[in-house]
């Protein structure tokens, strides 16, 4: 049968398991959002505000899922403008397909308007990309960008679709949804040798990342915790891989993480990586990163094996099955001294951990309120800055993929289409946390959030300034507050109000435990503004460029 290829465009994406695609309109995707309409019963399209907004849903319902997420957007500045999100996708290894339309073949060169070569744009920033300029190429041309996103380390594909080409008619046929290409499995010969390191060690560590998570493997974490009696640390990525409430979890280590985790790393004598990568965030000063370790490095991507921090064994392969298969060869130990160490730097970060008890507003109390009034299906989003790191610390998670956070790109702006993705994904209530700052770089997207009814909460930490640039001044650059103080006159309340949403505005704890829990039952987003004190720090804290000798676990003096 031939058909159009807008038409091949909507029946190849239900084909491959697409129920929902983000986007916004333009010139030169037309033909493919009429086919959209008249295919609104088998695949929903979300309008978003901005395409930067579109994006980051589809980022979000990608990591909500582990599906790949999609999004459409025109030629020009329609398809510049996802280029924030593309990136955010890559730096963070979420699958993708990004679709823009262009200006038909013929005229591509030319400096046609809204032309622009969005696949040269996006090259550095995609696992790959496409230009179609024949119909006989789309559908496969879409197959192979599902089956890119999802194999390996998973990230985002561009395919570029001139206009007669979505014009263009010809056969088509159906057929199965892609699987991705048959993962490397790892080395048996390094697999026993890792096993003969755990055995020598006294103090092992593992260390997660984002490739937990991306490979299923939380489970499988926690075994080898258990039989090689090991605390358990992760990257921001791998917040939600562990379970908080797990005894060996000691949560996320780094620039900003927690005390005990960042240092029992510092002591350990062997490190066990797993879907990792050695981020500047994660290691700081590399130089003088876990000098006294070996380190044993297991990932799916085999270039990031000593790409960052040289390793002892690296191991290339499906991160679920190589855990696996070197459970089965490791065997069961105690490190009795390592496990008292271990506990007396978790008494040590509970004494130095913020518990406020008045009645004023901190970023503590209010993460904590939040905490006992959501439920464990409740994902969590975040923006960029303190409130990001403070919810990293201090969010309780019990099952994967209920944190979804920018990591690699720090894009501020995020949580509003993330939060939106994620939920048109699971159906699951979100809990966005965003400073001043963040929510207003995207905070257009709250008319998508009304629009759609979307059940999230939208909580501000408002302090007034860009908190953790503001934070940096005042530690490293002798408090010359350049261009953190906001001065803005927005309203949020009235803001809220005027997309047709609820706000409310609180002052202490005792606002907040009334507000919040008739916020949450809502089925439509509510934005509360939280009055916080500019002069609240993220911390522990290693500087930029520092070390664990560095740690910096409490700032004293006025402000």
């Amino acid at each position: 049968m031939k058909i159009s290829g807008a038409k091949i465009f909507v029946e190849t994406l239900i084909e491959q398991g697409c129920d929902v695609i983000f986007g916004y309109p333009g010139g030169q995707v037309i033909n493919l959002f009429d086919e959209l309409y008249l295919n609104q019963d088998r695949i929903k399209h979300v309008l978003t505000a901005h395409e930067q907004g579109a994006s980051h849903a589809a980022d979000g319902y990608a990591r909500a899922t582990g599906k790949v997420g999609v999004v459409l957007a025109t030629s020009g500045p329609g398809a510049t403008n996802l280029v924030t999100g593309i990136a955010t996708a890559y730096l963070d290894s979420i699958p993708m397909v990004a679709i823009t339309g262009n200006v038909p073949c013929s005229l591509i060169g030319r400096d046609s308007f809204q032309e622009v070569d969005i696949v040269g744009v996006t090259m550095p920033i995609t696992k790959h990309n496409f230009i179609v300029k024949k119909v006989e190429d789309l559908a496969d041309t879409i197959r192979l960008a599902f089956k890119i996103a999802k194999s390996g380390r998973p990230g985002p594909v561009l395919i570029d679709i001139p206009k007669d080409v979505q014009k263009s008619v010809c056969e088509f046929e159906n057929k199965p949804v892609e699987e991705p290409y048959p993962m490397t499995k790892a080395s048996q010969k390094l697999l026993e040798e890792a096993s003969k390191l755990i055995a020598k060690s006294k103090k092992p560590y593992i260390y997660c990342g984002g490739g937990i998570i991306a490979g299923n493997a939380s489970e499988e974490v926690q075994k080898l915790a258990d039989k090689i009696d090991s605390p358990i640390g992760c990257s921001m990525m791998g917040i939600s891989a562990i379970p908080t409430d797990n005894e060996r979890f000691l949560g996320m280590q780094g620039m900003h993480g927690h005390y005990a985790s960042s240092i029992a790393e510092n002591e350990a004598d062997l490190i066990i990586a797993c879907g990792a990568r050695f981020s500047d965030r994660a290691t700081g000063d590399k130089s003088k990163f876990a000098k006294n370790a070996k380190i044993i490095h297991i990932d799916v991507d085999n270039a990031e094996l000593q790409k960052n921090i040289p390793v002892y064994l690296g191991i290339n392969g499906d991160i679920k099955d190589a855990l696996a298969r070197l459970i089965e060869l490791v065997q069961e130990k105690k490190n009795p001294k390592w496990t008292e160490r271990v506990n007396q730097l978790k008494k040590e970060e509970k004494d130095m951990t913020v518990n406020p008890d008045s009645n004023a507003l901190t970023p503590f109390n209010i993460i904590d309120i939040i905490n006992k009034n959501i439920t464990e299906d409740t994902i969590i989003t975040t923006d960029v800055g303190q409130h990001q790191m403070w919810a990293a610390q201090r969010c309780t998670f019990s099952k994967p993929r209920k944190f979804i956070s920018s990591g690699g790109l720090g894009t501020m702006g995020f949580g509003m289409g993330a939060s939106i993705g994620a939920n048109f994904a699971t159906g699951n209530k979100v809990v966005l946390y965003t400073g001043d700052g963040s929510f207003g770089m995207n905070l257009n997207e709250l008319a998508t959030a009304v629009t759609n009814n979307t059940p999230m909460v939208i909580v501000i930490m408002n302090n007034g300034v860009l908190g953790m640039v503001r934070q940096w001044q005042t530690l490293f650059f002798d408090k010359h507050y350049s261009n953190t103080t906001l001065e803005r006159k927005t309203d949020f309340v009235k803001l809220a109000e005027a997309f047709g949403a609820k706000g409310y505005r609180v002052f202490t704890t005792d606002e907040l435990e009334e507000v919040f829990p008739k916020a949450f039952a809502e089925n439509a987003p509510v934005v509360i503004d939280c009055a916080v004190d500019c002069n609240e720090f993220v911390l522990p804290m290693l500087p930029p460029g520092g070390s664990i000798d560095d740690i910096i676990t409490q700032v004293g003096g006025d402000f």
